[in-house]
């Protein structure tokens, strides 16, 4: 697969993404010199990965910010015809073995979503007929970073104590908490409810999609 340069600045990447928009992945993928997936059961990062390498992002695997120089992170966001989101937007995972940080400003999710180039993507059909929607740089206003902080706040308090098992979907207005793994077989070593090690499935923190469609709204007026 063919890849750009990093962008030099914020003004670029977000000039790139406003170039994407209204292509169709299959499109994308021609120019990048790459084949299209017949479906994504089994190539479930190769959205992103192809923009990704449109847009220059540097990070690969590493646990890093997507365009590390700029300090920014790309998040696609599946929607239907009608600009809602399809599911819950993954932020990162959630440590269940005590060494969560214990500040809001140190926490991966504060991190991962300080500064966010989000990139609708529209349509379920196959994966080539998707259109690529308009990019959003986003940084989170006053209100919505204290929503954010008092969601992760409860949410990781709870798993600092080893309540775990009071964790549901439920909890948190913009951020939840909810299961994350290949299988069900994939388990993680955390406190359990006599201050023991137990073995449980690790968890995630998401985006809820009602957040996402606000924002969506927010900044491009739909």
């Amino acid at each position: 697969m063919r890849r750009s340069a990093p962008p030099r600045d914020e003004a670029q990447l977000l000039e790139r993404a406003t170039g994407l928009a209204g292509r169709t992945l299959s499109e994308l993928a021609e120019v990048l010199e790459t084949p299209v997936p017949v479906d994504l059961k089994r190539h479930k990062g190769w959205i992103g990965q192809l923009l990704e390498a449109a847009l220059g992002a540097t990070a690969s695997t590493r646990p890093v910010p997507d365009f590390e120089a700029l300090g920014v992170e790309l998040k696609t966001l599946p929607v239907d015809a009608m600009g809602k989101p399809r599911e819950s937007t993954f932020v990162c995972s959630a440590a269940l073995d005590g060494s969560m940080a214990t500040r809001w400003k140190d926490s991966r999710v504060c991190h991962k979503l300080s500064i966010v180039l989000w990139v609708p993507v529209i349509g379920g059909g196959p994966p080539g007929e998707r259109l690529i929607g308009q990019g959003i740089l986003w940084r989170p206003d006053e209100a919505e970073e204290a929503a954010l902080r008092a969601d992760w706040e409860e949410l990781s308090g709870l798993l600092a104590l080893g309540e775990h098992w009071q964790v549901d979907a439920r909890r948190g207005k913009l951020l939840q908490l909810r299961p994350k793994a290949a299988h069900s077989g994939t388990l993680t070593w955390t406190l359990g409810r006599e201050g023991d090690w137990v073995r449980e499935g690790p968890r995630g923190f998401y985006l809820r999609p009602g957040f996402t469609a606000e924002l969506l709204r927010k900044h491009l007026r739909m």
